[in-house]
């Protein structure tokens, strides 16, 4: 196995040990999240990503990674998101949240591992149809919230993080 693979492997166990310090691979935390009477996931979200924001954009500064941009195509982004919510909403868990659950021995998670791997194959046969349908409807090309505005990333990127550190001291505030 190649350095790339292992610190793939090194940054997954790290983000799954994250998820379930913070308890949100819990079945409880989901549907709380689902029926908004618990933030705790929301908060953790909102924590990945003030870092991950700050992280990929720095290091992209500095010239230490590539920085791509995927296309936004609102006809895949709504129908993956309505997929993904669906599978959510039926299993409890989301993607890493159930990797999560199974390794702290909920073995009812595989339910949901076994349903994305089923899903991905699934999208597997059915993206070069979709590359002529679904993902021409509404393609608005590789855009960012700094492109549209017309300012820096740098510019954004300190109002994102009040706007989610505010948020999360109301949701601390509420006590959700």
């Amino acid at each position: 196995m190649n350095t790339e693979l292992w610190l793939g492997l090194a940054t997954g166990v790290i983000f799954g040990a994250l998820l379930q310090q913070g308890r949100v691979a819990r079945f409880e935390k989901q549907v709380g999240a689902m029926l908004l009477k618990d933030m705790t996931i929301f908060k953790f979200m909102l924590s990945a990503i003030i870092v991950g924001m700050i992280g990929i954009n720095l290091l992209a500064a500095l010239d230490m990674i590539p920085y791509s941009v995927k296309p936004t195509i609102l006809g895949a982004n709504l129908i993956g998101g309505l997929l993904f919510g669906a599978g959510w909403a039926v299993m409890g868990y989301c993607p890493g949240t159930s990797f999560a659950a199974f390794a702290e021995g909920r073995w009812h998670a595989i339910w949901s591992i076994l349903g994305m791997l089923v899903g991905a194959a699934i999208y597997a046969e059915a993206e070069p149809t979709m590359r002529e349908t679904v993902m021409t409807w509404g393609n608005y090309g590789k855009i960012t919230l700094p492109q549209i505005l017309g300012v820096s990333v740098w510019l954004v990127i300190p109002v994102l993080v009040i706007a989610f550190i505010g948020l999360f001291l109301l949701f601390e505030k509420k006590g959700v």
